[in-house]
């Protein structure tokens, strides 16, 4: 090729001599090649410690261990203990070069420790890059994920994900604030109405650690009484957390944390807060700039420095429990806690679970309660409407509201709005005696017998067994009716019978936050009720037959949760508070909501489980899936020797097109469910014969050997048992 035919400007050809002579410079003093990123093949590696131990992000668990990757040598500074990394994985043996194994797909993960040498025999694969230099993990919160999985019967990695909330570059680049000085110790305020108010703030500021079950007067106070707590924490330079059961509760506390403390001393973790705020937030608490964390049940594992409290409020509510697999519930994710970090535990709410009367009964926690007096000057008066009374009822018959619930209505419309609750729909009917009510259990294992479609005989809806010839405990009666279902056309009436007032909805299309003291009827679903300005006047609890009537062993205690949430939002009985319960007021849970003795219900309920078995005195797992995987996975399973295996019986099929809640099939297949129970002290046993056999399986489907083996969900201790 001539000059005459090179391009205009002629590159390095008519460079000039000064150009030339840096290339020649450059060319000079150029290093080997650099090697290809994420496979490293060809770089050395680094000279100290030069394998990292990874946590890969493959949540099954035939792969819940730690996997070893060499470390670059341009990797050995960023690659620490605790940071994100991402790691090829999937590779066999027989891929190697230059003495690295390639191949595999990318794949996230954490690098847990480094290490001078591995323990596997053959050639590693490289890191393939540090997504951040950030260290967020680290061994006080592995340590608590691995506990949680353990408990569960799940990975490591899917706790993980539950744990840490996915990383968000802008946020990350942030510095958090400086942390302020501890605050001073606060006054007890509203906590010297109860017994050992007083004193258990005291003790959290002197630094100890009290554990306490606290049942909560009614009324707004409880939120100021959780800001004293934290303050009183902080106060003794450690940390708080607290979880709530939903947004508009977090909200109600981070106000009154906020007129205590003033700005910039907590954290509030929701899902509503947006990926970018909530790592944020997430990162002030890991990097010690905030020391009290408030929020959801995600912030069951927030990162706090030297935390001295957990607390948890409303423990019976469902949204503590987590639908994602290994689904831990949010209390015992903090009483984990509380024993690993040895720091004080309050578990509050206007009820008592008999999960929270087992830590009393156990001298785990001490009780903090009320005297009398202050209960009944706080509590409104509650007064009930039976069957009897409902059959003598002219209006109630007419109307399908009864004579003293419309008074009640008329008489708080004059001063303040009226709270009235209606029971969800959907609940499926089981069966209860005619004459006296007590639902009809099964005499073997005292599940709810359900009628069938094609046989006269009664079946369990846990072991599966028919029951020809039941009769009632209590009464000894003989005829059976179906438990009522749903009352929504009872609020319906209710507005057409005060048809000059405002109603006004709150449920799951919107849900209200708080209403004005303006006279109007305020409907709602239990636990959409919004909080009155100066509370309700009266409040409505209709149709109580559609809870007490669940089929699941906590339908007592759960409906008398929903009755005193509802009822602690209504005035005290001095200021003209009033509530009426549609329900038979001979059952122990309307009995309980009359006397406001909550403790005194959660107390008999767990002797009662303690005679039957049942949880929380003992521990239980459900094994769901196609019925050939169910038997196959209960003959595969080496349960410990006290294990009771109750069923497997049949799941009620989903329909097209309705939702499927956790662990249903999937719409038109048929499911069965098998429970295995065992007694206390041999739940940690259970659950790791069921992590080892639902391991087999997975590692048997993984090398496709997996012939004729379906997909087994493994649930420990499921909150809904029927």
């Amino acid at each position: 090729m001539s000059c005459d035919n090179a391009p205009a400007g002629g590159g390095a050809y008519h460079a000039p001599p000064e150009q030339l002579a840096l290339i020649r410079e450059t060319v000079r003093r150029a290093k080997t090649p650099r090697a290809k990123p994420r496979t490293w093949r060809g770089a050395a590696l680094a000279k100290e410690r030069p394998v990292a131990r990874v946590l890969v992000d493959k949540g099954v668990l035939h792969l819940d261990r730690y996997f070893d990757y060499a470390v670059p040598e341009e990797l050995d500074g960023e690659a620490q203990p605790g940071v994100r990394v991402r790691v090829r994985f999937g590779a066999g043996r027989h891929r190697v070069r230059d003495g690295r194994r390639e191949g595999g797909g990318l794949i996230d993960g954490f690098l847990i420790e480094r290490l001078a040498e591995s323990d596997y025999s053959g050639p590693l694969a490289a890191l393939a890059q540090v997504v951040s230099p950030e260290r967020i993990l680290d061994e006080e919160l592995l340590g608590l994920v691995r506990a949680v999985a353990d408990r569960y019967a799940g990975s490591v990695a899917d706790v993980l994900q539950l744990a840490v909330p996915p990383r968000n570059a802008r946020a990350e680049k942030r510095p958090s604030p400086q942390p302020l000085p501890a605050p001073a110790p606060p006054e007890p305020g509203s906590w010297t109405r109860y017994e050992q108010g007083a004193a258990f703030v005291a003790a959290l500021a002197a630094g100890s650690a009290p554990r306490a079950v606290w049942n909560a007067l009614p009324g707004p106070q409880w939120t100021d009484e959780l800001a004293r707590a934290v303050t009183a924490t902080l106060a003794s330079g450690r940390g708080a957390l607290v979880v709530l059961p939903d947004g508009r509760a977090v909200a109600r506390v981070d106000a009154a944390l906020t007129a205590l403390l003033g700005e910039g001393r907590h954290a509030v973790l929701t899902a509503d807060a947006g990926s970018e705020k909530r790592y944020a937030q997430w990162l002030a608490v890991r990097r010690g700039a905030v020391r009290a964390v408030v929020g959801t049940r995600a912030a069951m594992f927030a990162p706090v420095r030297d935390l001295g409290l957990v607390a948890l409020w409303d423990d019976g509510d469902d949204s503590h429990s987590e639908p994602h697999a290994p689904q831990p519930h949010a209390r015992e994710v903090l009483l984990l806690r509380a024993a690993q970090d040895r720091c004080a535990f309050l578990l509050g709410a206007w009820n008592c679970t008999v999960d929270a009367a087992q830590l009393v009964e156990t001298g785990w926690a001490r009780p903090l309660v009320a005297a009398r007096e202050q209960v009944r000057a706080a509590a409104p008066l509650v007064r009930t409407v039976g069957d009897q009374d409902l059959a003598r009822d002219e209006a109630a018959r007419a109307a399908r509201l009864p004579t003293l619930a419309w008074q009640v209505v008329r008489d708080g419309l004059r001063h303040g709005p009226v709270l009235v609750q209606v029971p969800r729909r959907g609940y499926v009917p089981r069966m209860a005696c005619a004459a006296c009510r007590t639902p009809a259990r099964c005499r073997h294992c005292a599940g709810p017998l359900e009628g069938q479609e094609s046989a006269s005989a009664l079946r369990c809806g846990w072991c599966g067994r028919e029951e020809g010839d039941w009769h009632c405990p209590e009464c000894g009666g003989f005829r059976l009716r179906a438990q009522v279902v749903g009352a929504r056309r009872t609020a319906e009436e209710l507005g057409r019978a005060f048809p000059a007032v405002p109603v006004r909805t709150s449920g799951r299309e919107q849900v209200l936050d708080t209403v004005s003291q303006a006279p109007a009827l305020v409907v709602s679903t239990p636990g959409a009720e919004p909080v009155a300005e100066g509370g309700y006047t009266a409040a409505l609890l209709l149709d109580g037959w559609a809870m007490l009537g669940r089929p699941d062993l906590r339908a007592g205690e759960d409906a008398l949760r929903r009755w005193l949430a509802a009822a602690s939002l209504v005035r005290p009985q001095s200021a003209g508070g009033t509530v009426v319960a549609i329900a038979e007021p001979t059952l122990r849970p309307v009995q309980a909501l009359v006397r406001w003795d909550p403790v005194g219900h959660a107390v008999r309920e767990l002797g009662e489980r303690a005679e039957l078995g049942f949880p929380p005195v003992s521990r239980m797992a459900a094994v769901t899936g196609p019925p050939e995987a169910v038997a196959g996975f209960l003959r595969a399973v080496e349960l410990p020797g006290e294990a009771e295996v109750l069923g497997p019986v049949p799941l009620p099929v989903t329909a097209e097109g309705r939702p499927r809640r956790v662990g249903a099939p999937p719409p038109g297949e048929h499911w069965e469910r098998a429970l295995v129970r065992v007694p206390p002290g041999r739940g940690a046993a259970l659950a790791g014969a069921l992590k080892t056999a639902q391991a087999a399986r997975t590692a048997r489907t993984a090398r496709g050997s997996r012939g004729s083996e379906e997909a087994v969900w493994v649930r420990i201790d499921p909150p809904d048992i029927g």
